[in-house]
């Protein structure tokens, strides 16, 4: 059927290989049209469709951007990832997906196998900016994130990373600059999001005296507002000196619409 005037489907990627990337992240490898792949990052919101759903009814996009769903129950959710690796060249991105909890996206990637489909409603950058130092603050969910502010980052940048992760086995490569440091906080069984890691942490540094600075944050969203609290209060940081954002809120599934963002 054809999509109503001002309207066009949403763009759909296929799921091509599944990996293992540590105990609690699964890596899923998605191939689509080299125009959609370089289009659908490095942040993007994907239309997760229920297990076991192969016909769902897809929402359509209008003109200025707007996501318009059908009437009645459609069977999919939206939730806003950012793409580990993005080669509009190849036709691929890698999406990590972190399996604790039990939110849609979680169970999707649970379950998911080779010829699965996820859709795309929008995409949109990460936050960040060039500076001379940075602030990089994160648990698990915003790696990805990390590893691409980390890639693109001159080479001559310092800073300094703090990533919460489970413990020592949730560890992944980053590629950071040689001037930036990289610091793993484990929380050895606490439960995420109960962790006060980050927070202390961040509580813990002196901002660095005479530098550029830029912090990006990304966690569970009660963390995320007493670092950002921090950042700009005992730090002085202006809004332009820093992007922190609510990946995710203990309790709650949470969709794009909830993300706390500033």
């Amino acid at each position: 059927m054809n999509a109503p005037a001002g309207l066009r489907p949403v763009d759909l990627l296929t799921v091509s290989a599944i990996t293992t990337v540590t105990p609690a992240v699964r890596r899923v490898t998605l191939t689509a049209p080299g125009d959609v792949v370089a289009a659908a990052g490095p942040t993007l919101t994907l239309l997760v469709p229920r297990i076991g759903d192969r016909a769902p009814d897809w929402p359509q996009v209008a003109r200025d951007g707007r996501i318009v769903w059908p009437q009645g129950s459609h069977g999919v959710s939206m939730r806003r990832y950012t793409a580990q690796r993005q080669d509009p060249t190849a036709g691929e991105l890698d999406i990590d997906f972190v399996l604790h909890g039990d939110g849609p996206a979680a169970a999707w990637a649970t379950a998911a196998r080779p010829g699965d489909v996820l859709g795309v409603a929008s995409a949109a950058p990460l936050g960040d900016a060039p500076a001379g130092w940075l602030l990089l603050v994160g648990d698990e969910t915003a790696l990805p994130a990390i590893g691409r502010i980390l890639g693109a980052a001159d080479p001559g940048t310092g800073g300094l990373v703090l990533a919460e992760v489970a413990g020592p086995e949730e560890e992944q490569p980053l590629p950071a600059p040689t001037g930036v440091e990289v610091r793993w906080l484990h929380r050895s069984g606490t439960e995420p999001g109960l962790s006060t890691l980050l927070v202390d942490a961040v509580a813990a540094l002196e901002r660095p005296a005479g530098e550029d600075v830029f912090a990006w944050v990304a966690a569970e969203s009660a963390t995320v507002r007493a670092v950002r609290a921090d950042l700009r209060g005992r730090w002085g940081l202006r809004r332009t000196q820093h992007h922190a954002i609510g990946y995710w809120r203990r309790g709650r599934a949470m969709s794009p619409a909830d993300g706390d963002a500033d």
